[in-house]
């Protein structure tokens, strides 16, 4: 069966009662959405706070491919693995955008028996959270254009506006656009572009956000534009915006709980993409899952050398966050991908592809275990194409490296299949103090953070950009220079160039512009042509989504 025929032969349990069942959480701090997800309450959130933290676990991955990996599977069949060992346990995934549903990704909720549910209501719309911050986030660009139009007491220069606007699609024709055609009773003729919504800085900020008042205080601090001089910047609360945007977010800040197909709690919250924003749920599911179960297992977006970075230089160190251990996951398939083989021949035996393209599991252990300062286990996703060869070399390729590996059957037996997984992991974070390192420290400029991260992660040789990019970090150093950055990149290969694969080494990282998130607190470098807001592919997965007559949502995958 497909994921979604998987997924809607589910048994499902009703989430008040489940949440109430596992942990004990009240009927009323629960807002349900229809029965089988809703909303936590942030009180009940709060009254939390003196409960011991659990250990942390990041389920992160090799460099992604078109044959796909299976991070989010993995996170659900190692939650429901450790469940039934009886460890108490709780999943934080990200919520998925519709512009990749739609595109070419399809949908984030897992796959074949290791799935959370209901699939078709997470990877559509699910409780409007994105909806919320596309209108929060498009509100404050009203508010610039209004006050633009309205005599501009703040003195901002349209030239130097730069907050876009946002939608959850992919839609490149939004890239750039002009605005205010029609004569001044449509305001003021300017250039203007849309980024998509998981790009947004709302995004980031309630991903980071601890709480409604540090949500409002982060919003209010947003930069929109500079002043004629082209020095004093405007921020949102200057337009008195952030009360009302926060207002716009009351719900979309609270956590949503879901359940996996084996009737686990799973918090789904928040989802900025990996390369192009911070691409980790929220700091509010983190910390909770943190307090109400024993083991909170968490992903962050595409490979090691995106999300988990973000993961520890960004989440974990505005957060205080202390994950234990990581799990790195690779299959067969993608690792021959990595080896030059092409995408309708992955399912054929290639000893000698899949020898070649372990060097991109290894360098993403690499930074793992050296760079990150963290214990791994290699969690080999199983497909059925794969040949005992195939496995045997993988397993004995990282047994040279000293390190753990699992072959994981997940995907076709859901947590039964990762108990394996579940015991490495659990040997690990239960004989260790969680401790890591940070890939830059925070006194490095901004330029140093930006090569720490190019050189040491990337493999690159150098890092270049014009003179208006470095003297532009250089005068952010003096307000901004403890914030970390945010690579935005390619998430196909170590370098800028999506087709290089493996682990390219010697390369130049070209820095193309720099953008400072001051709500989210962090300054975004992008590297190379990185596209904020992404384009369908020539046939796109929304092709094959429909609807039958009795309401029955087909094509999701």
């Amino acid at each position: 069966m497909s994921d979604i025929e998987i997924a809607q032969k589910a048994t499902m349990k009703p989430i008040i009662g489940l949440a109430e069942q596992n942990f004990g959480i009240p009927a009323e701090h629960l807002d349900p959405y229809g029965h089988y997800k809703a909303k936590l309450s942030l009180e009940y959130v709060n009254s939390l706070k003196d409960q011991q933290d659990g250990k942390l676990i990041l389920v992160t991955a090799i460099s992604p491919t078109p044959a796909g990996e299976g991070k989010t599977t993995t996170t659900v069949g190692l939650g429901d693995a450790m469940n039934r060992l009886g460890k108490k346990t709780i999943m934080c995934l990200r919520e998925p955008s519709l512009g990749p549903c739609f595109g070419v990704k399809g949908g984030a909720a897992g796959g074949g028996y290791s799935q959370v549910v209901p699939m078709e209501d997470i990877n559509l719309h699910f409780t409007g959270d994105f909806h919320a911050i596309g209108i929060a986030h498009n509100l404050l660009s009203a508010l610039i254009d209004n006050h633009i139009n309205h005599g501009n007491a703040l003195g901002i220069d349209p030239r130097r506006i730069q907050w876009k606007r946002v939608v959850d699609m992919n839609d490149r024709a939004l890239r750039k656009i002009t605005i205010g055609q029609g004569g001044p009773l449509n305001g003021y003729l300017r250039e203007d572009g849309y980024d998509i919504v998981v790009a947004s800085e709302v995004m980031a900020i309630l991903c980071l956000a601890t709480s409604r008042a540090d949500l409002k205080d982060r919003l209010g601090r947003i930069v929109v534009a500079y002043k004629s001089d082209k020095v004093t910047p405007v921020y949102a609360s200057d337009l008195n915006a952030q009360g009302a945007m926060a207002a716009v977010l009351k719900d979309a800040i609270k956590p949503n709980l879901v359940q996996t197909l084996e009737n686990n709690i799973a918090i789904i919250h928040g989802g900025p993409f990996a390369n192009i924003a911070h691409g980790c749920n929220t700091v509010t599911a983190t910390k909770t899952a943190l307090k109400l179960a024993d083991y909170a297992i968490t992903e962050a977006g595409f490979g090691a050398d995106l999300g988990a970075e973000k993961f520890i230089d960004i989440k974990c160190r505005m957060a205080g966050l202390k994950p234990s251990a990581v799990v790195l996951v690779a299959t067969v398939r993608a690792l021959k991908f990595h080896g030059g083989v092409k995408k309708d021949e992955l399912n054929k035996e290639n000893i000698e592809a899949l020898d070649k393209g372990f060097v991109n599991l290894e360098r993403h252990l690499t930074n793992i275990t050296e760079h990150y300062g963290l214990p791994c286990v290699i969690c080999i996703n199983h497909f059925t194409f794969d040949s005992d060869a195939e496995i045997a070399l993988l397993k004995e390729k990282c047994e040279a490296l000293g390190a753990k590996c699992v072959v994981s059957k997940h995907w076709a037996e859901g947590g039964k299949g990762a108990e394996q997984l579940a015991q490495e992991v659990l040997e690990i974070v239960d004989n260790r103090e969680p401790e890591f390192s940070y890939v830059y420290d925070e006194d490095l400029s901004l330029w140093e953070k930006i090569e720490a991260i190019s050189t040491k992660l990337y493999g690159a040789e150098k890092v270049t950009a014009s003179a208006a990019i470095k003297k532009k970090l250089a005068n952010w150093d003096k307000d901004y220079g403890k914030f970390p950055v945010c690579i935005a990149k390619t998430q196909m290969s170590f370098s800028t160039s999506p087709n290089a694969k493996g682990a390219p080494s010697g390369h130049t990282v070209e820095i193309s512009e720099v953008r400072l998130a001051n709500g989210a607190g962090f300054i975004v470098a992008i590297a190379g042509n990185m596209m904020t807001m992404p384009g369908l592919p020539k046939i796109p997965a929304a092709e094959r989504i429909d609807i039958t007559d009795d309401g029955t949502i087909t094509g999701l995958f």
